[in-house]
């Protein structure tokens, strides 16, 4: 659970909404579904990952800020994260959640700095963020800010663990973030699979608390019991909050005399009580129940099929040099030939599969290891559940029978080795973060690598654990919605429904008995695509400061800069293969959907083994064309994008694998649909921007049906005619780059366009007034709705951009305070500098539930904070004004960590064709010349009375919401509108005299003006 929102700025992820096949690679297939969307709290609403396709967010719009955003969170800073060695197994049975609730009451003030947001006002005024989360046996808070005001953050913070004040004010009201969490955290299912999970614990062993907390936990059964939650988080902290199990980790560029004494200096008063550390080592089988064994249907909240297979292992962290349970899944999760997952989809039972061990407090500690494999099962795959089970049974017991095999362990090391030798630099506060838990689990010399390496080969150790994942102690998790109306059962916290049964008789005798293997099951070959040539490269042509147009014909160009900073042997390509076909129709942006992850599918298996060398890859289905994104050590490079290029070229499809990709597209395209956040995104950009095809639409088209001949010919179309435009940076010469662009256009042999082609939408131009687009959320029983309130200030230079920019910083803060603090309005708040398709404006976002406020309170709750913050900036001193401007600054000239950060900002100069490399030093100038009266005139021109506003609503289930026919919306139903279409909702009398309803969005914006083309370069 993770605790505070990190600070959002207009950080729009371009990066997935990655679903959960990619575990920690970056190899796949993505959709992008158009724009946006920065929130860069580490939990991002569900970290599931279960749809095998996953669906990017792009679009213009935030394409720009990305590079931005990743320049902004992942400067040079100085970090600091402390770990308290104590967790949520140490909650009172009386009061569960206490441990993560007192996790947020410590940033409530302190006796030193009692101010209750101090903190992170203190942090956003100097460029810094902030973050905390509870686990089983840990809980971990960590910083970062600018240098200049390391130590004066380190004092601020210490005080959390010295002296937090904890007033019974603030505890009433943080109860209600606590409480948005955990109703944030209701509809995914991988959480509501882990507290299922849990609960199948023996009884009275801490995996079957509830973790998380909530109002009902913290709040009114506390009041009705006479318990004083006030006084229990004291003791809490004075039993737990102790200093001889708490680690703590420091970087900065200063010395580490200097260091050292600050640290003494600040954290020498941190309460130490003597007390034992609690420990929970002896409980240890967990799961040794008549509960554990069984088959579990589960209904899931999206559209999914999905069957989990785990086993309980006594705890394997104190193995951790020879990683036993690594090796396992880098076996069972193989995709290349042999593997479990090859078998599976040359049957098109199965699009994913996911196996190990996540390292979370959940998944390993001192009581037990969890191993399991998660497969995404086709419809097909859903019929057949028991023998993809049995299909993984006769895996195993085939490395059972091999047992360990000393050169699979030494590929495996020797690529780790590669890669920790080579490694680039994490983000500060990451890497801190990483290390404070380290010095809990690992000894002093094992710090730095003990979750990297492997040490030692000791087949005992790993067969030790193989031989356990036998039939018999497996428990079976079979999540569909197919399951609907078999599950009499509900998860007490979550409501998750589910049934219990035993494993059917027939397949039960079978796995039993002494089963034969599976002849088309065995290891993996050796893998031609680990690097051995680790030479940095010559120059071939004169060092440039950006990258350069080294190749420029009608069909395509490339861009090219070789690095000369980060001197590793790694190689970033990527290539935007422009087509004007994709976006002619809904239809035509589903088929292209579709054939990205047909090519996908079926490059799995052949590009698997450089998947694991290092080699990633990624296909992204763009707005405006195929991107291909390829990255590793440069040595086997070329090889990985031939192969790519080469299956682009010969494409074709099966009708089987056309009907599974399609099918598990509708899931997709659905589960995007129901999360509140992604919806009301999708009605933004359908005002805003003029001919985009909504989420909405492809969904419709989809389901009218489409045909594999109509696939085949839409590529075939495709492929005919393009605009091919690369850029090629890291451990490569010119020549050798050029080649890339070669290899594209010789093997696709296609014709150069006919016209040049915008890759952006046009936008519409808002009237003035404040228009409100009011609809239902379509994942019928969740409680959460969503308010973003949406300004339009037009084609701008890049000037006023940064001085948008500049605003929404100085924004941040207040917004926090005012909407999450102290009205309580929900976890994420939010305010973000938007640029649609070159288009400025700014927003406020507030993330509610129906259960507690009805949208048009906090619609005008937004409007209050507006007013107050105009006030507040007009009163805001030079110097606070000042610093804040050389905030700003110093993000933006923080230097990259690694080559992929400098990569993103340039190749998102090319994806957009702005060009603009040098794009920060002009953004730096600009704000080097704005004075405060800049500041407050930008906001009052955009406040007066011709502003262009716009609310976007999506309004969850809950009591302050009516259903149409006026009566209150219940939260309890868990189903999904089976039809995807918007249902429109009635203004009240609260705003209906000063809005403009829009209740029909294709009628309203038909009557608007297009504003230009625009790009924010000048």
């Amino acid at each position: 659970m993770e605790g505070k929102t990190g600070n959002t700025t207009d950080d729009e992820e371009e990066e997935e909404v990655e679903e959960e096949e990619d575990d920690d690679e970056d190899s796949g297939a993505e959709i992008e579904d158009d724009d946006e969307e920065g929130f860069d709290d580490e939990d991002e609403f569900d970290d599931e990952h279960d749809d095998d396709l996953d669906t990017e967010d792009n679009e213009l719009e935030e394409l720009e800020e990305r590079a931005e955003a990743r320049k902004k969170t992942t400067e040079k800073q100085s970090a600091a994260a402390l770990c308290v060695g104590v967790g949520s197994f140490a909650d009172p049975d009386d009061l569960p959640g206490l441990a993560h609730f007192l996790e947020h009451m410590v940033f409530m003030g302190s006796l030193k700095y009692p101010d209750e947001n101090g903190f992170d006002a203190f942090l956003k005024k100097h460029g810094g963020s902030d973050n905390a989360s509870t686990d089983c046996e840990r809980t971990v808070f960590q910083f970062d800010v600018q240098r200049k005001y390391f130590k004066e953050a380190l004092d601020r913070w210490a005080q959390f663990f010295i002296h937090p004040l904890m007033i019974r004010d603030a505890i009433d009201r943080e109860v209600e973030a606590v409480d948005s969490e955990y109703q944030l955290a209701r509809p995914s299912d991988a959480n509501r699979k882990e507290m299922l999970f849990g609960s199948l614990a023996r009884p009275g062993h801490p995996m079957g608390k509830f973790f998380w907390g909530n109002a009902e936990t913290l709040k009114h059964e506390p009041r009705k019991n006479n318990i004083d939650t006030h006084a229990r988080l004291r003791e809490f902290w004075m039993r737990y909050y102790s200093s001889h199990y708490m680690t703590l980790v420091v970087q900065s560029k200063e010395t580490l005399d200097t260091l050292e004494k600050w640290v003494t200096e600040i954290f020498s008063q941190i309460p130490n009580n003597g007390l034992p550390r609690p420990n929970f080592g002896h409980l240890t089988d967990p799961f040794d129940t008549p509960a554990f064994n069984k088959l579990y249907r589960v209904v899931p909240i999206r559209k999914i099929h999905a069957l989990t297979i785990t086993w309980a292992l006594p705890p394997q962290q104190q193995h951790y040099r020879v990683k036993p349970l690594h090796y396992i899944s880098w076996l069972v999760g193989h995709e290349g030939k042999g593997s479990i997952l090859s078998f599976l989809r040359k049957k098109c039972w199965a699009l994913a599969l996911f196996g190990g061990n996540g390292e979370t407090g959940f998944e390993q500690n001192s009581t037990y290891s969890v191993f399991s494999i998660s497969i995404t099962l086709t419809d097909e795959g859903y019929e057949h559940f028991y023998e993809v089970a049995y299909t993984v049974f006769q895996y195993l017991k085939m490395l059972q029978k091999l047992g360990p095999e000393k050169r699979i362990f030494e590929e495996i090391r020797k690529i780790e080795d590669n890669e920790f030798h080579y490694q680039e630099q994490t983000d500060p506060v990451e890497y801190v973060e990483n290390m404070c838990e380290n010095m809990q689990l690992y000894p002093l010399q094992d710090i730095l690598t003990g979750d990297q390496l492997l040490f030692e080969y000791k087949p005992e150790v790993i067969g030790e654990a193989l031989n356990q994942l036998v039939p018999q102690k497996a428990n079976l998790v079979l999540l569909s919605g197919a399951n609907e109306g078999k599950c009499d059962l509900k998860e007490k916290w979550f409501g998750t429904q589910y049934s219990i049964e035993d494993i059917e008789n027939s397949w039960a005798e079978l796995w039993n008995s002494n089963f034969e293997l599976n002849p088309d099951l065995h290891l993996p070959a050796e893998n031609k695509y680990i690097a051995t040539d680790f030479t940095l490269k010559a120059f071939d042509c004169p060092e440039t400061e950006y990258p350069v147009k080294i190749v420029n014909t009608p069909q395509g160009c490339l861009w090219y800069k070789k690095d000369n900073k980060f001197k590793i042997p790694k190689a970033y390509i990527r290539f935007h293969l422009i087509s004007p076909l994709i976006q002619k129709s809904a239809a035509n942006v589903v088929l292209f959907d579709i054939f990205v992850n047909i090519l996908t599918h079926n490059l799995a298996e052949p590009a698997y083994e450089a998947d694991v060398a290092q080699l990633e890859y990624k296909l992204v289905a763009g707005e405006h064309g195929l991107i291909i994104r390829v990255k590793g050590f440069n040595h086997k490079l070329p090889l990985l994008f031939q192969l790519i290029i080469d299956y682009l070229a010969e494409f074709n499809s099966t009708p089987a694998v056309f009907t599974m990709i399609t099918e598990q597209l509708k899931k997709t395209y659905f589960n995007i649909l129901i999360k509140p956040e992604t919806l009301a995104k999708d009605v933004r950009l359908l005002i805003l921007e003029y001919a985009r095809w909504s989420m909405i639409d492809k969904y419709q088209a989809l389901m009218d049906g489409l045909s594999l001949e109509s696939l085949l010919s839409f590529v075939k179309e495709f492929k005919s005619q393009l605009f091919v435009e690369g850029l090629v940076q890291g451990n490569v010469t010119s020549t050798e780059s050029m080649d890339f662009l070669k290899y594209v256009v010789d093997k696709l042999n296609f014709k150069p366009l006919e016209q040049e082609m915008p890759v952006q939408f046009q936008v519409v131009e808002l009237p003035s007034g404040h228009h409100l687009c009011k609809v239902k959320a379509l994942n019928k029983g969740d409680a959460n709705s969503e308010v973003t309130v949406y300004y339009q200030s037009g084609t701008r230079s890049l000037r006023e951009y940064t001085l948008m920019e500049l605003l929404v910083m100085h924004m941040e803060e207040p917004c926090f305070d005012f909407l999450r603090t102290k009205q309580t309005l929900g976890y994420h708040v939010y305010p973000t500098c938007r640029n649609t398709s070159g288009i400025l404006g700014f927003s406020v976002t507030v993330g509610t539930q129906a259960t507690k406020y009805n949208s048009e309170v906090v619609d005008k709750k937004i409007e209050e904070f507006l007013s107050s913050f105009e006030e507040k900036i007009e009163n805001l001193t030079e110097e606070a004004f000042n610093t804040q401007v050389t905030a700003l600054i110093k993000l933006k000239e923080c230097e990259d960590t690694h080559l992929g950060e400098e990569v993103d900002r340039n190749w998102n100069e090319v994806v957009t064709q702005q060009y603009l490399f040098d794009r920060l030093a002009h953004e730096i100038e600009a704000l080097k010349s704005f004075s405060k009266s800049d500041l407050v005139n930008w906001f009052k021109a955009h406040r007066g009375p011709g502003s262009k506003m716009l609310s976007v609503h999506v309004v969850g289930y809950g009591k302050y919401e009516l259903e149409e026919d006026g009566t209150p919306s219940s939260e309890d139903s868990n189903s999904s509108c089976e039809v995807m279409q918007l249902t429109y909702l009635p203004t009240s009398p609260l705003l209906a005299d000063c809005i403009i309803p829009i209740t029909d969005i294709r009628a309203f914006t038909t009557t608007l003006n297009l504003l230009p083309y625009h790009k924010i370069v000048k």
